[in-house]
Order: C-alpha cells, then structure tokens, then sequence
C-alpha cells in the first residue's frame, strides 16, 4: 500500500542531543506512521532510549524537530506528552501493588461528583478499558494480586483510556512467557487496527519479525537504516545493528592447542531459569576459553549469573569440579573458586569511594569472612603485587578507585579476582568503554590466563573479541542456546547468520 505525508503520526527529523562527554543523538531521524507497530533497533549504546525520553519529554533535545501531526512538538515533561497523547508503558511496571485495578487506571484523573471520588464511575470505566483489551479481571482488586502479565496489560489499558496517538511499549515481553507473550501481541495488533501507532522497543528479534510492520536502526547514537520488516532479511537487520557487512567480512583464522581432550571442569546440564534463559546444556574443560555470543537481551549474562550464583537455577544441574552444586548466592560460587567480572563495572563492580587497595582485596575479603581481616601491611603487599602484574596506571594504592581510566578500573576488577586464585573466570564485557590498548592487554592477559590453565567464559559483543580469545562459541538468541561453534565455523559472517536465521518454521 502506498503511503502519504498525510499518514505520518510522528516525524522526528535531525534529532541531537549531548551529554558530558558523549553525543548520545546524532542527527537521529525516525518516522511513525498511521496504524503502525514500528520496531526501534540497536545495540547498547545506540541511542534507543534516549531518542524514546527526547519523544516523551524526559530529555530536551540540543536541535532537530520533532512534529507530531504535522504540528511541532516539543514537551518540556512527560505529563504534557501524555496530554498531548504520547504515552509510554516502560519494562519496570511504573503502577503501585496496594491500589486496586481500577485506582491504577485512573490514577489522578478520577471522576468526582460533589466533591467526592465518584468510585461507581471509576470502576465502570476501568472495566470498559479492561474490556477493550479482551480481559476479564476484576478491576476492584489490589493490582498486586496479579502477575506481571496482567499488570502490563494494565498499564496499557491505563495508556489507552487516556486517548492515546501513540503507544511506547519499552522491553514489554522481558518479563513475560510465551502464552503471555501471545496475548500481548493480539492486543498490539488490535489496538493497531483501531487507529493506535505503536513504537515496538525489544531485543527479541524473533518478536520483533513476528510482530512489527517496520523497523529503524540505531547504532552509536547515529541513525543506519529505516526497512519494512518483510523484505528485511534478518542477517541484514543484524549486521546493520553491530555494525559489519557480510560482503566485507574479514575471515580468520584460528591457531589454538585442541584442548578436547583436557579434563572437564564445569558441565551444565539443562541449567536454566524461568524468564532468564531456557535450559541448556555446556561443558568447560581446564584452560579452555568458551565465548558467548549474540545480540544484547539473548541470554548471555543470564546463562554467565547462573554459574556465580548471582541467579538460582530452576532446573538442570550444574556440575564444578565432578560435584554437583547449587550456588544460592555469588559467596556460594568465590568459595568454589570461580570468579565474575560484571558487565556494569560502575554498578556491579568498583566501589568508587573506595581506594585501588581496598577494591582489589574485595573478593578475597568476603571469601574469607568479617573475622580472617587482613592487615593494611598485607593490603598493601597485594596490592602491590597486581598493580605490578597488570600494569595498572595508578598514582598509588591508596587513591579512590574512580580517579581511575576505565581501562585500569578493569584492570582493578580483575586483579581482585585473579588474587582468589579462581579455576573458573567469568569476563562479561571487559572491554567495554576502555582504549584501544587497554582492550589489547585485557585480551591478551585473558589468553595468557588460559595458556596457564585456567578456564575462561569470556562474554563481548564485538565478535572479534570473542573469536580472537575462544576455543568454543556459545550463540545465544532470544534467552536461548542455539548453536555451538568451533574450530572453522569461528568466523563472523557465519556466526551473524546463525544468529539472524529464521527459525520460526523449524
């Protein structure tokens, strides 16, 4: 079907915006059109986010325009994008569990009549919105005693009542099963066909083909690529998100020791979590490097929390050692001798306040317990030691930690873990958001690790990386296992294809 300038709902044109340090829009065009569900695409970084915050009024944009109908549109907050029917419905469910249903939906705009809250109008109304999505709650109950596909749909009621133009549903399905997935889904689509635009944001891309009539893609704060999904081959989508053109792959080769024959050091067998990642099964051998890759939101760091304790497994077992273990909590896991650098460094990793001494011995300090303190003088030596050993830039010991570049900060974490003796390292991200050279000595130490014996997880999202250090790649997709790849196989134009095939009708 043809379509016009008259069916453009949203048009935001030459989008910038800067933050200290980074241009996180540049230039940045997206087009939403009439009875539309447009998927927003790209790695982390890309600028997803921040484009949806300038759209609702979260961030002020530098320069660009934005036009909503035709008219320019320019919320200062998201109360006046809502009032101008721009409505978003975000992953954490922004409702609260001890109002009823119905308070939910009309939370600050209630009916009244004499004064008072007019609860036989509210609730009337709260059914109808209920109603129009094709469910059947009661509206009187506390939100709270539903699960978390009924509060989604929930939110979404609320977003509709309010005469919504424009729907943002952000990472929707994160927290939801397949069946749920489907209800969803048959509510996007009715809502689209009822005049509602929709803006699609999501990992999965399996989803994304499934549901959506378009696509846009970010990558790096710049804008790639505007496609109707249907004469969008999925291995294009995934090259244009991280950046590599199959016609222009470079193919490597690899000159590792064949390590199939040295002794098993972890097995998972059907280990997985319910709305984390499905089961799957993996063997580690000593001084073997197995990469996980595949696209942000497939299941990497969540396989990666399942054998450091950071997540409980629910079903299969894991097996470290020839033991079978069940770490409820990561201490479960640093006593095993495994060891986990995160990918959030500034989260999950540093304490910034505290010095390069006091984060390195971290780990070892909370392996050996309050009462096994050691002493500065001890602290001190350690320190020392790993500042030495992995030339970590560094005024002293004793200067906080977030003085640091970001490469030695790395370099920090991974001198804590690498002074807990670990058997089994876990490197999620290591070198995201560090120098070129910094990145070279991290991958470089991480392959030295691996000659010496020890077995590395090894997680990235530049396939470079993970080829240049694996012996093995884990392709994840959709929180799922789906592939397995060594020896020739490790190539990036055939690990894009494996990660992009369709496999809908298998």
């Amino acid at each position: 079907m043809e379509q016009s300038d008259s069916d453009i709902v949203v048009q935001m044109m030459g989008i910038n915006i800067k933050f200290p340090g980074v241009k996180a829009l540049d230039n940045v065009n997206f087009t939403l059109r009439k009875n539309e569900i447009h998927s927003i695409m790209g790695e982390n970084g890309a600028g997803k986010s921040t484009l949806i915050k300038v759209l609702t009024g979260v961030y002020k944009k530098d320069s660009g325009t934005i036009l909503l109908n035709g008219k320019e549109f320019n919320p200062v907050s998201p109360l006046e994008a809502r009032e101008c029917g721009v409505n978003s419905v975000y992953q954490e469910i922004n409702l609260c569990d001890n109002l009823s249903v119905a308070e939910n939906i009309y939370a600050g705009r209630q009916q009244t009549r004499f004064g008072r809250i007019n609860w036989k109008a509210v609730n009337d109304g709260a059914k109808e919105a209920i109603k129009k999505l094709n469910l059947d709650i009661d509206v009187t109950r506390l939100l709270g005693n539903y699960p978390v596909a009924i509060k989604q749909m929930v939110a979404i009621a609320r977003a509709v009542d309010m005469n919504s133009k424009v729907l943002i549903l952000d990472e929707p399905t994160s927290s939801l099963d397949a069946p749920e997935v489907e209800q969803l889904f048959a509510i996007m689509r009715n809502l689209k066909f009822s005049g509602l635009s929709i803006v699609f944001i999501s990992h999965f891309l399996d989803q994304v083909y499934e549901i959506g009539d378009k696509v846009t893609v970010l990558r790096n704060g710049r804008f790639i690529c505007e496609k109707v999904l249907k004469d969008f081959p999925r291995y294009e989508l995934v090259s244009s998100m991280v950046g590599k053109d199959f016609s222009s792959l470079e193919k490597r080769s690899k000159n590792s020791t064949n390590k199939s024959e040295n002794e098993i050091l972890v097995e998972a067998k059907n280990l997985g979590k319910k709305l984390a990642v499905e089961p799957f099964g993996l063997t580690i051998r000593k001084g073997e490097t197995v990469g996980f890759a595949g696209l942000l939101g497939s299941g990497r760091t969540e396989a990666a929390n399942l054998f450091f304790g950071i997540d409980e497994a629910d079903s299969g077992e894991l097996i470290f050692k020839k033991i079978k273990r069940n770490f409820k909590v990561p201490r479960d896991a640093i006593t095993a001798l495994i060891a986990f650098c995160p990918e959030d460094r500034k989260k999950n990793g540093l304490i910034y306040d505290l010095s390069v001494r006091e984060n390195i011995i971290l780990a070892m300090q909370a392996k050996e317990g309050i009462f096994k303190f050691l002493s500065v003088a001890k602290q001190e030596e350690i320190a020392a030691k790993y500042i030495k050993m992995l030339g970590i830039s560094t005024p002293g010991p004793d200067v906080p930690v977030g003085t640091l570049s970001g490469g030695n900060q790395q370099k920090v974490i991974l001198a804590r873990w690498l002074f807990t003796n670990p058997e089994l390292l876990i490197l999620d991200e290591p070198t995201r958001g560090i120098d070129v050279l910094a990145k070279a000595e991290i991958m470089n130490l991480a392959m030295k690790l691996c000659d010496e014996g020890m077995s590395l997880i090894f997680i990235s999202s530049e396939l470079e990386e993970v080829i240049r250090c694996s012996d093995r790649i884990v392709i994840m997709r959709d929180r799922k296992k789906i592939a397995e790849m060594a020896g020739a196989d490790l190539n990036e134009e055939k690990i894009l294809k494996t990660i992009a095939a369709d496999t809908s009708a298998a």
